[in-house]
């Protein structure tokens, strides 16, 4: 048995530090949940980021864990899918920090993790959800999400007329109410092509992940590094969900030998790029930029 002031000791795991530290970064970015969980999120990853060799006390996580859980609890079942593995993994590093060896086992923690998160996500697309592979999901979202207005305009070739036209086309009536001037859903066929590239390239990336993330052994780490950051910059330059894809980067970092330097710095590197991407809108600035130079 271990005892309670164990988990409050600094692990010897200067590897992971990264990891965690990033981890608690995103705590900061993405605050969550009542106040009551927020304030001591908060104060884990500030204190965290100050003190980045206390972000090796296991209990650390593990408050970090029960006050997470607090918030699934509470909001049920509204709260993100990323809060569900972010829980998940921040009890795999409190108990990965509470073992004898915490980078091997928080790596082997996070790989699980990695692929029963894909392999999840490529069954419910794939398997669960035919409005989804039929195309029908970003064949709205790219119309009624204002997250993706400007990649619709900018991608899809919508007009800034035929997506407010679309929108209201998609507008629900009260039951039995019909418009006499009902107006029409323009679909571009490069907003088809899009929505196709979107679901097929999601899916396929996500299965693939999925695949090699079960491989265990070393032989399988450079394929699922390159994959991983393929998937994360591909995708969160589309899909306004960086929370979920810094997560991801993070348990990949934890993949990473100590002695990978490029490889862990290009997961840091990837990590802010997708902020970047997230609260800096790229897709409006280009067709700003196509629009001052053609009309």
């Amino acid at each position: 048995m271990t005892s309670a002031r164990s988990w409050w000791r600094v692990a010897d795991a200067p590897g992971i530090e990264m990891a965690l530290t990033l981890a608690a970064l995103v705590l900061l970015l993405r605050p969550m949940g009542p106040w009551y969980v927020q304030a001591p999120l908060l104060f884990i990853g500030a204190l965290s980021i100050v003190k980045p060799r206390v972000a090796r006390t296991p209990g650390l996580w593990l408050a970090a864990t029960i006050v997470i859980v607090v918030r699934l609890v509470v909001e049920w079942p509204l709260p993100d899918n990323h809060i569900y593995l972010l829980a998940y993994w921040c009890l795999a590093a409190a108990l990965a920090l509470q073992g004898p060896t915490p980078e091997d086992d928080l790596a082997g923690a996070s790989r699980l993790l990695l692929a029963g998160a894909m392999t999840m996500a490529v069954l419910w697309k794939a398997f669960l959800s035919p409005d989804y592979m039929d195309g029908r999901f970003f064949r709205v979202t790219l119309i009624d999400d204002p997250r993706f207005e400007s990649v619709a305009m900018l991608a899809g070739g919508l007009t800034d007329h035929e997506l407010q036209e679309s929108r209201a086309a998609l507008d629900p009536l009260p039951a039995g109410a019909e418009l006499l001037d009902a107006p029409v859903r323009r679909e571009p066929a490069g907003l088809r092509v899009l929505a196709r590239a979107l679901t097929w390239g999601g899916v396929g990336l996500e299965a693939l992940l999925a695949l090699v993330m079960w491989l265990p052994g070393s032989r399988a780490r450079p394929l699922q590094h390159t994959l991983l950051l393929a998937f994360c910059l591909v995708t969160y330059f589309f899909a306004p969900v960086a929370g979920f894809g810094w997560l991801l980067l993070i348990m990949g970092l934890c993949l990473c030998r100590p002695d990978q330097h490029v490889l862990r710095a290009a997961y840091t590197a990837t990590f802010f790029v997708v902020l970047l991407a997230t609260e800096i809108p790229w897709a409006s600035l280009v067709l700003d930029a196509v629009r001052a130079v053609w009309g």
